[in-house]
């Protein structure tokens, strides 16, 4: 069996070429990030320390911003120059990923926020892997058709400091 190479591109050409409207997509992904970080470090402390408390209000909160200000939508899955698939990260590390997966498990070590305040937080962490793996996936269509801008309002909704609460919603309707 022979296996015959695709050429490379021609080092004069651009690999990537922004999409129309990305700069301010990207932007307000980056002032959503912020704002979601915000709201994280506002939660409640625990009553005593906990190394929970200290990754709560320092580590998820950094990955959360970090995520969000690195977000890359030339970073998408594309052909290798080997004619392999490389899977993209839309801009996110593996560092910062693992740090917003984490968050179900660290939860059940947080027993001092509320079950509102835990489903937030799981909002946030799939909200921001949601859009890292959309502009991995299809950067043109997340973009153009507005799904990273409706994600992050979903992200505001979650994070807005008067929110009236899941838990609270749930128990009017009992």
């Amino acid at each position: 069996m022979t296996i015959a190479y695709l050429p490379l591109p021609a080092d004069d050409a651009p690999l990537y070429e922004p999409w129309a409207g990305e700069p301010e997509v990207l932007a307000e992904a980056a002032a959503a990030g912020r704002r979601a970080a915000a709201w994280i470090r506002s939660l409640p402390a625990p009553p005593t320390p906990r190394p929970v408390g200290t990754w709560l209000a320092g580590a998820l909160p950094d990955a959360v911003e970090a995520a969000m200000d690195s977000l890359d939508p030339a970073q998408c899955d594309r052909m290798g120059p080997d004619g392999r698939l490389v899977e993209g990260n839309g801009g996110v590390d593996a560092g910062t990923t693992s740090t917003l997966t984490v968050v179900p498990c660290v939860l059940s070590d947080a027993d001092w926020l509320t079950p509102d305040q835990h489903i937030r937080l799981l909002a946030v962490a799939s909200i921001i892997t949601g859009i890292a793996r959309l502009l991995a996936d299809d950067p043109g269509t997340a973009i153009l058709h507005g799904l990273v801008a409706r994600m992050c309002a979903t992200l505001d909704h979650a994070t807005r400091p008067d929110h009236p609460g899941l838990a609270t919603e749930f128990e009017h309707t009992i």
